[in-house]
Order: C-alpha cells, then sequence, then structure tokens
C-alpha cells in the first residue's frame, strides 16, 4: 500500500485535498479513481464493478451521505442555529444583516446594513463577526467599535451578501467530527503564532502571515497589537498570538483532545441530529467563562475538511471517514 505522502507527492499546490484522500482510499478498497479535470483533481470519479460515483471541488460537497437540504441548511449559520434552538441546543445565537440593497423588497425588515450598528450597541461591543454562509475564518473577526464594523462592512461587502454577528464568547473551543452519531475524532482548536527570527518586527511578521492568507483567497487578520509593539523585534522562537481566528487555514493549530465534560460530546451528538446530517464536524466553546458546564455551538459544517488527520499521521480515520463516503454512495457493501 502507498503512503498518503506519495499520493502527494508532485501534486500542485491547488490540488484539493479531498481528492488525494479519495484517491489513497480507492487504493486500500479496490476502487477505481479517475482524475477527470486535467489533472487539477477539481473533478474525478470513483468506480466499482457495479457503479460510478461524481465528487467534485469548489462548492460541491465531499459528503453525499448528506441530503441536500440538510447540508444546505447547516450552510447557513442563522439558518442552523434557528434549528438548534428550536430542538433545545445552545448557541451562540446572533443576527444576520445583508450588505446590499438586491432582493430587499422580499426580506423582512431590521436586517439591513445600517440595522448592523444598532445591533453593535445592542451587545454593548465587542461583537464577533463572520459571513452568514462563510467558510475557512474567511472575514470572521472581533469588532470592538462603531468604526471597526463600518470598516469591516466596507471590505466584505464585495465578498458576500449577508453576515452573522454574534456576542463575543471566551472558553475552550474545539472541533468534533462526527459519522452517524459516532465521534470520529475530537480536537482542540488554537489561534495562529507569529515564530520570531530576532530579525523581523511584529509588523513583517504579521504582514507575511497576510500575505499567506490573501495567496489562499483568504481576508488579512487585523491583529489588536498597540501600534506601539509592532516595530518590536520577536525573539527568535519566541511565539505571539493572533486572537481571533483558529482556522487550520487561517493559520491556527489544532491538536487531538477530548472536553473534560461529557456535555459538550452529547450536544455535539445532538446538533448532527438535529440538522439531519450523517457527516459532520461541529465547532464548539466547552467551560465559556470557566464554567464546567457551559458550552455552546459555534457553528455545524457540513462539508468539513480533513487536512488535519493527514498533518496529524492518521490515515486510518482519512480512511475511515471515506469508507463511510464510499459505502453512502453505494461503492461499498463492507470493509474490504
Amino acid at each position: 500500500m502507498r503512503s498518503l505522502r506519495e499520493f502527494r507527492a508532485g501534486k500542485p499546490d491547488f490540488y484539493p485535498d479531498q481528492a488525494i484522500y479519495a484517491a489513497y482510499a480507492s487504493a486500500e478498497f479496490a476502487l477505481a479513481f479517475d482524475d477527470i479535470a486535467n489533472g487539477t483533481g477539481l473533478l474525478f470519479r470513483v468506480a466499482s464493478a457495479a457503479k460510478t460515483v461524481y465528487f467534485g471541488a469548489g462548492r460541491s460537497s465531499w459528503y453525499p451521505q448528506n441530503n441536500a437540504t440538510a447540508a444546505s441548511l447547516a450552510s447557513d449559520k442563522y439558518f442552523a442555529n434557528q434549528i438548534l434552538e428550536d430542538s433545545g441546543i445552545a448557541t451562540l445565537g446572533g443576527e444576520y444583516f445583508f450588505l446590499n440593497a438586491r432582493h430587499r423588497a422580499r426580506r423582512p425588515q431590521g436586517h439591513e446594513r445600517d440595522d448592523a450598528f444598532g445591533y453593535l450597541r445592542k451587545l454593548e461591543a465587542p461583537a464577533f463577526i463572520k459571513p452568514l454562509v462563510g467558510s475557512r475564518g474567511d472575514f470572521a473577526q472581533i469588532i470592538r467599535d462603531a468604526v471597526e464594523l463600518d470598516r469591516y462592512l466596507v471590505e466584505v461587502s464585495p465578498h458576500y451578501d449577508a453576515v452573522l454577528m454574534q456576542p463575543v464568547a471566551n472558553g475552550l473551543e474545539y472541533r468534533i467530527f462526527l459519522l452517524d452519531g459516532e465521534i470520529v475524532y475530537s480536537a482542540r482548536k488554537f489561534p495562529p503564532t507569529l515564530v520570531g527570527d530576532g530579525v523581523k518586527s511584529l509588523r513583517d511578521l504579521l504582514s507575511a502571515h497576510n500575505a499567506l492568507l490573501k495567496a489562499k483567497g483568504l481576508s488579512t487578520i487585523t491583529a489588536n497589537i498597540p501600534a506601539s509593539s509592532l516595530d518590536k523585534i520577536l525573539p527568535a522562537g519566541a511565539l505571539f498570538e493572533i486572537s481571533g481566528r483558529m482556522n487550520l487555514s487561517a493559520g491556527g493549530r489544532m491538536a487531538f483532545e477530548t472536553p473534560r465534560f461529557e456535555a459538550a460530546l452529547t450536544m455535539a451528538k445532538q446538533a448532527v441530529r438535529a440538522l439531519g446530517l450523517r457527516a459532520a464536524a461541529v465547532d464548539l466553546f466547552a467551560e465559556i467563562g470557566g464554567q464546567s458546564d457551559s458550552s455552546r455551538i459555534i457553528e455545524v459544517n457540513s462539508n468539513p475538511s480533513i487536512r488535519l488527520l493527514e498533518e496529524l499521521e492518521r490515515p486510518d480515520l482519512i480512511l475511515k471517514i471515506w469508507h463511510h463516503t464510499f459505502s453512502a454512495s453505494g461503492l461499498l457493501v463492507e470493509w474490504i
């Protein structure tokens, strides 16, 4: 059996992780894998002797075991929160706001751009804000006042139609991946860090970090660093945490860790059940405000990345997830 590293070898940087994992799993389960997008991995098929299933990158779902209704409801963060709250599952709540006048006649009042400033006052700032249907931590950040909110809305409006604003919560952040209600793994999230080299200033390190984000098509980070500290030289090996986003794609870190209290795991299981998802990753805060019994759902991802499993050298879990996908697609009947 070839290693996962061998399947990645020679692939361009833009080649989708999941295409690599699908090829890897196909070889393990004696299925045929064919890239049908000129070697880009953006479209491929996996086939057994009796059936062929197609997969695509971009907005396409990697998880056909999730039906379209459940997946699309989960992708709208406000809709998902409403469903979870209706099912008795605590979320961070929040309100949504549209950023342009298109279709204004088809929506209720109180959710326009100007209304966002009133909601920020209601929350008594700061607030956490992110695109309503965004991913990878893009444009997800803390807003501290009306000036920052105005600047944020100007920056985000060319890219997204609506945003969700929520109260800020302080707790331990986890991602819990589930298949049919079974927890496959639990990982704790940590913020991105700038690593000093004894030469570059914080300003330069942050600029380099943001350049990488822009290359990935993600919004840059505006770190809450006092202007007087930006020219500070960070000693070699010293770490400086950037609060806010914790997504891997935004430079965050994750490590396998299970919440200390069972209630958080139970909440994750209840969330995917309420949304009707068979495969999903639940992001949640546990021990909010230091309270052992306080957990809230951040969001439920119906099309989650599993790059973490490659980075933490757990190809067995990648195979478990893709076996579930292939089985749900009718390509496999049992583990080979």
